[in-house]
């Protein structure tokens, strides 16, 4: 598992009836790949997770192994409200041909670092394959502290990769600084990826790339090449999108994009419900001045060279 690059936190596309449309599903991640992205990640936030019955996890990991074949890696989020439920997806998603898992402090307990140490500790020691820790502070209430994350790289040989979400850059180079190269750090946040990646990280676990990815790829070449002019001049066209990746309503809002730009619809799952009335009116407006202003990428897609 090489944790490098843009890879998207994939959206879970449902159909009218609300079931998850497993053929679009396969489709958005061949062309995700097509279009530069290193990998994908599913069942994360993003992706609903939090909606979706045990059966419909493992099936929508299937399907995108199936559809990648040895393309490139399915990563599989790894969320619950219960340990020995954790554990259980843990070795699902390997059964299913994952290539590397995304683990999630619990769903709602916000333990002490005695619980939520025991309980990643569960997760990583359930499986064989490579790790990526997720700091999600904003989001989960639970935030691993640097020293922490350090601590459990000690103790864990297969986490080799953190999603630094925490919206503070600062945490990227403190991660550096207690574990050098043990660990890869990918931004997990939209709008800091320039930021994120000057500081020392590696990768993406991006959003809005579910809708752009050509432009995301440009974007996170152009920072890892040091090409400063060339991605400030394309962020400065993709923050008011990226910041959708950052509010309550991230989901509703990335798929609202993926809707205008023709890959993928609206629909979600309740409790979520789509954007209507003023809020609808106002997202479709930042939405589409962004794509009338949409720079041109070259080809081939995500090859990092802006017209």
């Amino acid at each position: 598992m090489n944790w490098y690059g843009v890879m998207p936190a994939m959206t879970t596309c449902f159909d009218e009836d609300l079931q998850i449309d497993h053929a679009f599903m396969a489709r958005h991640a061949q062309w995700l790949i097509e279009n530069g992205c290193t990998g994908i990640v599913s069942l994360g936030s993003l992706g609903e997770a939090a909606t979706l019955a045990f059966d419909e996890k493992t099936a929508i990991l299937k399907n995108a192994v199936a559809a990648l074949n040895d393309r490139a890696p399915v990563v599989g989020a790894i969320s619950a409200l219960s340990t020995a439920e954790a554990v259980t997806l843990a070795k699902a998603a390997e059964d299913a041909g994952c290539s590397g898992l995304m683990v999630l402090p619990p769903y709602v307990h916000r333990g002490d670092w005695r619980e939520t140490e025991a309980h990643m500790a569960a997760v990583f020691r359930a499986t064989s394959l490579s790790c990526m820790l997720y700091n999600n502070p904003v989001a989960y209430g639970t935030d691993f502290l640097p020293e922490q994350i350090a601590e459990l790289a000690q103790d864990h040989p297969n986490l080799h990769a953190v999603k630094e979400s925490s919206t503070d850059v600062r945490r990227v180079t403190a991660i550096r600084a207690l574990a050098s190269d043990r660990l890869s750090i990918l931004v997990g946040v939209d709008d800091a990826i320039v930021e994120g990646v000057a500081a020392g990280a590696i990768g993406w676990i991006a959003g809005l790339v579910n809708a752009l990815p050509a432009e995301s790829v440009a974007l996170f070449d152009f920072a890892i090449q040091g090409r400063a002019h060339d991605a400030f001049k394309l962020y400065r066209w993709f923050l008011p999108l990226l910041r959708m990746d950052t509010v309550a309503k991230f989901v509703q809002l990335i798929k609202l994009v993926q809707q205008e730009t023709g890959q993928g619809n609206a629909r979600v799952r309740p409790p979520r419900l789509e954007l209507t009335g003023d809020e609808l009116a106002a997202a479709r407006v930042i939405i589409r001045e962004a794509l009338r202003t949409r720079p041109a990428i070259a080809a081939p897609a995500g090859s990092g060279v802006l017209k």
